[in-house]
């Protein structure tokens, strides 16, 4: 398999787009990847695309992305997974190039979550679950299936739901400095734990917000990187796993067995450890989740994450920041551009150029789980400097 690196990144800022559609937001998140590509990037340099959605209203979403960028001949692959759709979609993109089918290759991942009701979106997921799970017409839709995993993890370890406010405290700072962000203002750690309830544990402070938004970026071969930057950032590793997506068929509440999974294929190809990690970029769709991703990753030993954010490792400054972006919490959560908007982030991370920079981050992880629970994807990613070393 040959290497591949990433060569260029964007996207929109997440957000309600109302008076944006899709078609929209598409080449806003292209253009911005384009722009960032060191020595230029033309649309015939362009030899394939996967494209990460849930879903959109504005028609048959491999064509929208042709259509939008003005790239008719380009063969478009539409990726769903859930809520890991955008790192695997970078997944289905890296074997793409690895197996010497292209040489360059588009990834891009986009939402328009805001087009419809909540109420009504909940109705449409439950009917297209209906006939693989009994949870979901009894209303275990994402929130109240995660909670039923929080619940069980606070009965059993030692965290509280103050540790899991700390989260939404961590990365609403964090999320402050983030133009791109969606809730861009800090929170107490006692305006987190008086919210308002959405389903025990989670107040509404533990939940990351519906948004819109597209994220977008360009890999190329390790033949030829050359031609776009001499700063290209190297996809190491990357990892899918899967579990039961049926709460009575779970053994163990208080772990994702799909993470632990995605983590050890992905640590196994990059040859490396959790220990090697300098800055993540973890799923925190619910601020619980990211908790029990740490233990999962192997960021803690089991029941022990509540100690990380006891001792502030995992805030910028700290030995292990994760989600500097300010996450799915602060930044926004549409869910096809959610994997590749991380990714986005780590870009500039390792490259030096974010704007929450972590001080020396050499190798990053983008994560993310869905399902709820049933898949998880990871991405490691190395930077510039540190390749072939």
């Amino acid at each position: 398999m040959r290497k591949v690196a990433i060569v260029g990144a964007g996207m929109t800022s997440f957000g309600e787009h109302f008076a944006l559609g899709i078609k929209d937001l598409l080449p806003m998140a292209f253009a911005e990847c384009a722009a960032s590509v060191d020595k230029g990037v033309d649309k015939a340099d362009l030899q394939a695309a996967w494209f990460g959605s849930m879903g959109t209203t504005d028609g048959f979403p491999s064509g929208i992305l042709a259509d939008s960028l003005g790239l008719p001949d380009l063969p478009v692959t539409r990726v769903e997974n859930s809520c890991a759709t955008g790192n695997d979609a970078v997944r289905n993109a890296l074997f793409g190039i690895a197996s010497g089918a292209f040489d360059v290759a588009l990834v891009m991942g986009a939402d328009k979550l805001r087009e419809t009701a909540s109420k009504a979106m909940l109705w449409e997921w439950e009917a297209m679950a209906r006939d693989m799970a009994w949870d979901y017409p009894l209303g275990l839709v994402a929130p109240a299936g995660f909670a039923l995993h929080l619940k069980r993890y606070l009965y059993e370890s030692p965290a509280t739901r103050e540790h899991m406010a700390m989260v939404a405290v961590k990365n609403h700072r964090h999320g402050v400095k983030n133009p791109k962000a969606r809730l861009r203002f800090e929170i107490t750690l006692e305006e987190a734990l008086a919210a308002p309830t959405v389903v025990t544990p989670f107040g509404t402070f533990d939940c990351a917000p519906q948004s819109d938004g597209a994220a977008a970026l360009i890999l190329a071969a390790e033949d030829v990187v050359d031609r776009f930057t001499s700063r290209p950032v190297w996809i190491r590793g990357v990892g899918l796993g899967l579990d039961s997506v049926m709460h009575q068929h779970k053994r163990d509440m208080t772990s994702f067995p799909s993470t632990v999974r995605a983590a050890k294929q992905a640590f196994a190809m990059a040859g490396l450890s959790p220990s090697d990690v300098d800055v993540a970029e973890v799923h925190d769709f619910f601020t619980g989740v990211e908790m029990i991703s740490y233990e999962d990753l192997g960021f803690a030993d089991r029941f022990e994450a509540h100690k990380l954010l006891e001792a502030e490792v995992t805030s910028v400054g700290g030995a292990l920041p994760v989600n500097p972006s300010g996450g799915l919490k602060a930044k926004g959560h549409p869910p096809g551009a959610t994997g590749v908007a991380q990714c986005v982030e780590l870009f500039e991370q390792l490259r030096g150029e974010a704007v929450n920079q972590v001080d020396g981050a050499r190798i990053a992880l983008a994560h993310n789980i869905g399902g709820p629970t049933a898949v998880s994807a990871v991405t490691i990613l190395e930077g510039p400097t540190t390749h072939g070393e």
